[in-house]
């Protein structure tokens, strides 16, 4: 007997699909915070390295430098709202892809650092970008999913009694 369910949301673990948006979601996450580093490093009139965006020392609030470095991964946080929003598309999984993005660039750090990060501004800042990042894209998402369906005339010009 055929089984009798919509087809509007797919339930099924698909782990190429997720790791294909894992992959996406860091790539798209790392350029974009590299292009905004480099349009802070020009305000600051500093050198582009990676130290930037790996280094945990580079993270505070004593001079422009570090002030324009904060600045620019929160700034990178809404941008990944909006990539959430574009590649994810789903509320239930923001969390989830802010947590593995956060997580991966704290393996990251601690693989380019040789140390764990141990500064609370690192850490503070982790934190403040993934809940950014998270209701950001929770908003978009669920904007999205909630947005009303048509009821009236379908695709085929039929009407639709109710």
């Amino acid at each position: 007997m055929k089984k009798l369910t919509g087809t509007f949301r797919n339930t099924q673990w698909d782990p190429y699909l997720l790791i294909a948006q894992i992959v996406a979601m860091q790539g798209l996450l790392y350029a974009s915070l590299g292009f905004i580093m480099i349009l802070m490093d020009y305000l600051a009139e500093a050198n582009h390295t990676l130290d930037h965006l790996f280094e945990y020392h580079e993270i505070h609030v004593t001079d422009l430098g570090g002030r324009l470095v904060i600045f620019a991964f929160v700034i990178n946080s809404l941008v990944g709202s909006g990539l959430l929003w574009f590649v994810v598309r789903r509320t239930k999984l923001c969390l989830d892809f802010s947590v593995t993005f956060h997580f991966i660039h704290l393996v990251v750090c601690w693989w380019y650092n040789s140390a764990f990060p141990a500064t609370i501004s690192w850490w503070l800042l982790n934190a403040v970008c993934t809940a950014l990042m998270c209701v950001g894209g929770e908003f978009l998402c669920l904007k999205t999913e909630l947005r009303e369906i048509p009821v009236g005339y379908s695709a085929l010009n039929n009407k639709v009694d109710l």
